[in-house]
């Protein structure tokens, strides 16, 4: 790979060797080529000017060439590397211009999998108790690759269901450590969201290019989830003043992969805010995001976007809005047969016997007389209620009826229970 193939400027090596040997001191050229990402045809250039401006000098190295020496920063070299650690503090992997990144996610959109059929989906949701109607609603609409409104009661699962789509999306992605744009650096790589793929699992999925070239990660597909902390400022780029370089917003992160907006309708921005902000990029598959300087730069928006939400669609956003995210998915409440075999499942997870006669009894004799709807979260909830009331009272952890009766009377709001009024 030459300078010319890795889409970079010499100046730009320069910076980055001189800053990395600034913090290291020496460093082979082996480990240089490590910690840029780079092959060492593409950095030797830039080691060769530092040299001839006697900014770093060769302490040894052995008969294999240059990337066997040892390089060590002079001070003429500090003193430089100090100007250049003013304008920004980028030190890591290389960044890869934005033109191939934009081409490799546009190749990436092409050939990527489509494997939701129907069997694909039920086992991607195995852990999960969901109505037949739902899974054969989600399936076509990770095919299409659409954002999607999933909705309904609290407590019946959204959250997982959008966690779950993840599931599906079971390829190989690279992502770059940080991108160039404009003389300017994003880093987009973030070992919060992107689950790098260890040597042994790897598959040779990707282009020959992008899996020689240390500058990308080789991921998962990345799931990412934002609440009602989200605000319109981390839908763009985020400039640090103290670092010189930029933050990748959330949706960039998100790229090639989903990008769950829970509780949707609860962030401080408005909904309309939200999708106004996205309702172009939603259907060209291009965002723009600001730099410092006022300038636009279209970045891929390969992403695809859940909104999680127990609030009606229809009350949130208008039909223009409901229109542009094609697909919606109702999350019901469950049946009392799905009811059971959550709770079932609830059990087993923690390792105790399951008893159905003693859930059948608590919905007769406490739900019904109170006409409480059931909700998938329930089965969780009670029984987390009744380890901690077990461990409190020091008894076997069981499912039993007095610390289910117990862990309901704690858990809802029982205005049957409320004392008479005082007269």
């Amino acid at each position: 790979m030459s300078l010319a193939e890795a889409g970079l400027t010499l100046d730009l090596v320069v910076q980055l060797c001189l800053k990395t040997l600034f913090f290291a001191g020496e460093l082979s050229g082996a480990d240089l080529t490590s910690r840029l990402g780079l092959a060492f045809s593409v950095i030797d250039p830039a080691l060769e000017a530092l040299k001839a401006q006697r900014q770093c000098e060769i302490t040894g190295g052995g008969m294999l060439g240059g990337s066997a020496y040892r390089y060590r920063i002079t001070d003429a070299g500090r003193a430089r590397a100090s100007l250049f650690l003013e304008q920004n503090h980028y030190v890591g992997r290389a960044p890869v211009p934005l033109e191939q990144y934009r081409q490799y996610m546009h190749a990436f959109g092409e050939v990527r999998r489509r494997g939701a059929t129907r069997d694909a989906v039920h086992t991607a949701f195995s852990h999960l108790v969901v109505p037949q109607r739902v899974l054969d609603q989600l399936g076509p609409a990770i095919n299409a690759g659409h954002s999607m409104f999933v909705y309904g009661p609290p407590g019946n699962g959204k959250t997982v269901i959008s966690q779950a789509i993840r599931n599906l999306l079971n390829d190989e992605i690279a992502i770059p450590h940080a991108i160039e744009v404009e003389g300017s650096i994003v880093r987009l790589f973030d070992p919060v969201n992107h689950e790098e793929i260890k040597v042994e699992e790897r598959t040779n999925s990707l282009d020959d290019v992008i899996r020689d070239d240390g500058r990308w990660a080789r991921c998962r597909r990345p799931m990412v989830m934002v609440g009602g902390e989200l605000t319109l400022d981390q839908l763009d780029l985020r400039y640090s003043q103290s670092l010189g370089f930029y933050r990748a917003p959330v949706q960039a992160v998100a790229n090639g992969g989903v990008l769950v907006i829970d509780d949707f309708g609860r962030q401080v921005c408005s909904p309309r805010e939200l999708l106004n902000r996205w309702i172009v990029p939603l259907e060209t598959h291009v965002d723009y995001l600001t730099l410092q300087t006022g300038q636009k730069i279209d970045f891929p928006f390969m992403t695809m976007v859940v909104f999680a939400t127990n609030i009606k669609p229809a009350e949130l956003v208008d039909e223009a809005f409901i229109r542009r995210i094609q697909y919606k998915v109702f999350a019901t409440s469950p049946t009392r047969t799905e009811f059971m075999q959550i709770f079932e499942n609830c059990c087993r997870d923690r390792g105790i016997e399951f008893r159905p006669d003693v859930v059948q009894q608590m919905l007769d004799t406490y739900y019904k007389p109170r006409q409480l709807e059931l909700r998938g979260c329930h089965p969780r909830d009670l029984l987390e209620q009744s380890r901690s009331l077990a461990q409190y009272l020091e008894l076997p952890f069981e499912l039993s009826p007095s610390l289910l009766e117990a862990a309901c009377a704690s858990y809802f709001v029982d205005d049957l229970a409320a004392p008479p009024p005082a007269y």
